[in-house]
């Protein structure tokens, strides 16, 4: 097995080339494209390139994404570029919300072999995914009040987004909602992801959830999708570009705190697996709710129900993302399909009854 996870097939100086000649004829003079790579330590589905375009003695530092090549064994079955665009750029107008400003999008493959969009790139400090921030780096190293003051001004990026004055034309680029459907398209993902091979833990979730299922799951609003830290820049802990909306769905406000919530569960318990303390005080349900009710006034509901539902399709996701270095030869195909979700043992707990204290 490999240390370093694939997330491209695509070769850089062939990029580099593409992108400039692509820019020249958008902004009609010539373009000299330098700095480009990809990110390490976040991002698994979408392809993101960084890179400085230079023309007429400007220089526009930018982060284009691009659906992934066929080839890579995409995390998705399919990425709505148009969609993410138009979202993240109505986030930003309608809420408030520090997504990137959106530069360009291009529908057409043939420059890049792909559509993709073009955003600018900011600069600060995004937690990492590899190795995780509960086992080092600067959020664990920072004082108990400055992560306070991160979690609860992330947690305010939902209020602005669940409560902005969005209109049907808005969210038009997106299905309609209602939990019903979002669970059902999730099923669907799970079973196109993995195909013949069956995992019956995630089975046994998503029967549990049929079980557990809320009496009135609420309004529906413009959820984030992929609302966690790991998608957040920050400057002295305060939030300064929102990215990654490809997960971007209308439905109850509980998907997004559900899925908040979660994420830092997974990479808590990741942490305390091997002996290490993490950050246990963090993103926790009492304190993330609480703030939560304090900007919008709305009491958030079922949250087990939710947790339960962010920790199944999180677990579909990690286990197409395992498919793909076992495909990549990076990793071996487990005796026990179960092990292909890493969190295996907390959706075990959580099946079983178990309680993290809130």
């Amino acid at each position: 097995m490999t240390d370093q996870m694939r997330t491209s097939t695509r070769d850089l100086d062939e990029l580099r080339d593409r992108v400039g000649a692509w820019l020249s004829g958008r902004v009609e003079r010539p373009v000299t494209v330098s700095e480009l790579s990809r990110p390490t330590g976040n991002g698994m589905s979408s392809e993101t390139l960084f890179f400085t375009a230079s023309w007429s003695g400007e220089r526009t530092r930018c982060v284009a994404r691009m659906a992934p090549a066929q080839e890579a064994v995409p995390v998705f079955p399919s990425y709505d570029l148009r969609t993410q665009f138009e979202i993240m750029r109505s986030a930003r107008e309608k809420a408030g919300i520090p997504a990137p400003r959106a530069l360009w999008f291009e529908p057409d493959p043939g420059p890049l072999g792909t559509p993709f969009f073009v955003m600018e790139r900011e600069d600060g400090d995004v937690p990492p995914d590899v190795l995780p921030y509960t086992f080092e780096g600067w959020l664990l190293d920072a004082a108990p009040p400055d992560r306070r003051r991160l979690q609860d001004a992330t947690v305010a990026i939902l209020a602005a987004l669940h409560d902005a004055p969005f209109t049907a034309h808005d969210l038009a680029v997106l299905p309609e909602g209602g939990l019903r459907r979002h669970v059902d398209e999730q099923y669907a993902y799970y079973e196109w992801a993995h195909g013949t091979t069956r995992i019956p833990l995630l089975e046994r979730g998503f029967d549990w959830l049929e079980a557990h299922w809320p009496a009135d799951p609420g309004p529906d609003v413009l959820c984030w999708g992929d609302a966690r830290i790991g998608n957040v820049m920050y400057r002295d802990f305060t939030p300064v570009a929102v990215f990654d909306w490809e997960m971007a769905a209308v439905g109850p406000r509980e998907l997004d705190l559900g899925w908040m919530i979660f994420l830092h569960r997974f990479f808590q318990d990741l942490t305390e697996s091997v002996g290490m303390p993490g950050i246990p005080d963090f993103m926790r349900r009492a304190d993330v709710c609480g703030k939560y009710r304090e900007l919008t006034g709305y009491r958030a509901r079922d949250m087990e129900f939710y947790e339960m539902y962010a920790a199944l399709r999180h677990g579909a996701i990690m286990a197409r993302v395992w498919q793909r270095r076992i495909h990549f030869g990076e990793q071996p195909r487990p005796d026990d399909p179960d092990d292909l979700v890493l969190h295996r043992a907390t959706i075990e707990r959580m099946l079983k009854g178990w309680r993290r204290t809130p």
